[in-house]
């Protein structure tokens, strides 16, 4: 069985920093990439970061400068350094695992962890 324990999350002051770890344990068959999604009260969930298989990456423009994605592929471990938080980083976020779309399930999604910026 499949699961994805985040860890990292918590309540930080304007500026502070977080890291944000995801580790998937279980056999996951190919996977295409990894990556942090985040939902904030009343809004869609929106990708942060995401990084593939070959390592590139990619970010959400509002955290681009400030946040940066890692992975240890050997340990199917992904990370979000979370620098120069604001409180409109304040949301859920949820890690990802992303197969290949001829996979079933495509997708894995991590129970979410609660980060909060205060102002």
């Amino acid at each position: 069985q499949v699961q994805l324990v985040e860890s990292g999350g918590g309540l930080v002051q304007s500026g502070g920093s977080l890291r944000l770890s995801c580790a998937a344990s279980g056999i996951i068959f190919r996977i295409d990439a990894m990556g942090w999604y985040r939902q904030a009260p009343g809004k869609q969930r929106e990708l942060v970061a995401g990084i593939i298989s070959g390592g590139s990456t990619n970010y959400a423009d509002s955290v681009k400068g400030r946040f940066t994605i890692s992975r240890d592929n050997a340990k199917n471990t992904v990370y979000l350094q979370m620098n120069s938080l604001k409180p409109e980083d304040t949301a859920v976020y949820y890690c990802n695992v992303r197969r290949p779309s001829w996979a079933s399930p495509r997708d894995y999604w991590g129970q979410g962890t609660q980060v909060t910026v205060s102002s």
